[in-house]
């Protein structure tokens, strides 16, 4: 009989094993997706196998899919690169947020106060970032700036990586939006965000893409800080996007996509 129950505690342990690496890989695919199985291996130390068979697993349970890319550089040669990206149903299992409660009380202080309500609860919602992360910031040196922006998003469970943009200037990536379904009803939560980076960062700010608007990542652009004297000042706003400055891939991955995920969905 004892060992029938070692047997039995050893399958527990093994069970509760996998699905906590599957999980590892399904976070990690969430923050620096889109990603190759040959990636995921080398950071989580899995091997071929292993990666084959967690992804095989999050593909039947409609938690990730399949894009296609090629390295940079090959132009239709070699065969194309296999990405793994979370789907919106991979999404809604890391959210945290209460939907639908968030989005009842959000309706009801629109349809009973007004519009410029919501406006100012979204405000207040980040203003705790803005007091925790803006005195700080006059310590950071200015190119280090948006990368410790990352790391407090990360460490509120927005996934947020930093990095150059070929343009000029940096981009913030947020792989992940716990309020997402109610920011695509109530857009001010976005705006009020976009805002808040203005002012930690002391740089205006673009907002050229969101997860509650059908994008996979959202990206912003953080404009270079001007020089002292330049004409910059701490409380800069931020600017509507422009149309000709696009989104560069997440750090991540250095690879580009040449065919778009059927992903519609923070």
């Amino acid at each position: 009989m004892r060992d029938t129950e070692k047997a039995a505690a050893a399958r527990l342990s093994g069970v509760s094993a996998e699905r906590s690496t599957r999980a590892r890989v399904a976070r990690l695919i969430l923050e620096h997706g889109p990603i190759t199985a040959a990636a995921l291996g080398e950071r989580l130390g899995l091997t071929p196998a292993a990666v084959r068979r967690h992804l095989d697993a999050l593909l039947a349970e409609g938690m990730t899919e399949v894009r296609t890319a090629r390295p940079r550089g090959q132009r239709g040669r070699g065969r194309p690169a296999k990405l793994f990206a979370m789907t919106d149903q991979g999404r809604s299992a890391f959210e945290h947020a209460y939907d639908d409660l968030a989005g009842s009380a959000l309706r009801f202080l629109a349809e009973r106060v007004g519009e410029e309500a919501v406006a100012e609860f979204a405000r207040s919602q980040v203003a705790g970032l803005v007091d925790r992360l803006r005195p700080q910031m006059r310590e950071v040196p200015a190119d280090q700036r948006v990368r410790v922006l990352a790391e407090a998003l990360s460490d509120d469970g927005y996934a947020a990586s930093a990095s150059k943009a070929g343009v000029g200037g940096e981009q913030l990536c947020q792989h992940h939006c716990p309020v997402a379904h109610v920011a695509a009803e109530f857009p001010q939560l976005c705006e009020a965000e976009t805002e808040a980076f203005a002012r930690i960062l002391g740089t205006p700010v673009q907002r050229l893409a969101t997860i509650a608007h059908g994008d996979g990542v959202c990206t912003t652009h953080v404009s270079p800080h001007r020089a002292p004297g330049a004409g910059a000042r701490e409380g800069a706003t931020f600017s509507p996007p422009s149309p000709r400055l696009e989104p560069a891939p997440p750090p991540a991955v250095h690879e580009t996509i040449d065919i778009s995920s059927k992903e519609t969905g923070r």
